[in-house]
């Protein structure tokens, strides 16, 4: 997008007010949706409601071919559809909301930096074991993604999918690695991200930011999900302050506080 674009949409979106009928689009519930998909779905849910932003998770069997993007999720305010974590905390900042406005620069950075840390490397993993790994594909990917679908589009769909990541993975230098090695890869993410956070409730102290967010969804996400192997989920267990980060924010944004 132009800088003439990006300030155009800015505009449009600072002038309208945040709707009470605000919608984020994910392909199918949180039983049948794939690790990566939920994550990264979770995440801009815990991004919305730290801003006190309300919205409805609608289930779309084709919100992936339905984003501006290709990638999932997505969100429809008012005649605005955004997709992704980064393109949705821009646009609700030109309305007005942001985690991140009381850092200073240098913490910016170090925020935007531990963000790309999440994304090369988690987000990457969950990709991988879902469709490079054999076991995985067969048994949980390729069924839940092929499951809205009748055969014999059900399977192509399915098989072109893991193509298209398979080719992906190729490209960044991931295909030739072991599961082993992608589990390290985990490990050592989780490890840089329990050092930041350390006794903090959160990464940058006392508020959240987006950062907080996206390793919630990520996080909450791996350990929550029924893979064929726990070890995705062991790798996390073993930071004892992540899996409290974790809990603190299911109880602080997503516990219903009424009942």
């Amino acid at each position: 997008m132009s800088l003439a674009a990006e300030a155009f949409v800015s505009q449009l979106a600072a002038a309208e007010p945040w709707p009470e009928n605000a919608t984020l689009y994910q392909p199918l519930k949180e039983d049948q949706i794939l690790l990566s998909d939920h994550a990264s779905s979770l995440a801009v849910q815990a991004y919305l409601r730290m801003c006190g932003l309300p919205v409805q998770v609608l289930c779309r069997v084709n919100s992936e071919f339905m984003s501006p993007s290709g990638k999932i999720p997505f969100i429809h305010v008012g005649n605005q559809v955004v997709s992704e974590l980064g393109p949705i905390v821009q646009f609700t900042k030109a309305k007005g909301h942001s985690l991140s406005d009381g850092l200073d620069d240098v913490q910016r950075a170090e925020m935007k930096a531990y963000m790309e840390l999440v994304n090369n490397m988690l987000l990457t993993a969950e990709l991988y074991i879902q469709w490079c790994d054999d076991a995985t594909a067969a048994e949980i990917s390729r069924p839940r993604y092929s499951s809205p679908y009748s055969w014999p589009l059900s399977k192509i769909l399915a098989y072109q999918k893991q193509w298209e990541v398979r080719r992906k993975m190729n490209a960044i230098g991931w295909g030739g690695k072991t599961l082993q090695q992608v589990y390290e890869d985990v490990s050592q993410c989780c490890q840089a991200l329990s050092q930041r956070l350390g006794m903090q409730p959160y990464f940058f102290n006392k508020q959240p930011t987006e950062l907080d967010a996206l390793v919630f969804g990520h996080l909450f996400t791996i350990l929550t999900t029924r893979l064929t192997s726990s070890e995705l989920a062991e790798r996390v267990k073993s930071y004892s302050n992540l899996l409290s980060f974790c809990r603190r924010i299911e109880q602080t944004y997503f516990e219903d506080k009424s009942s």
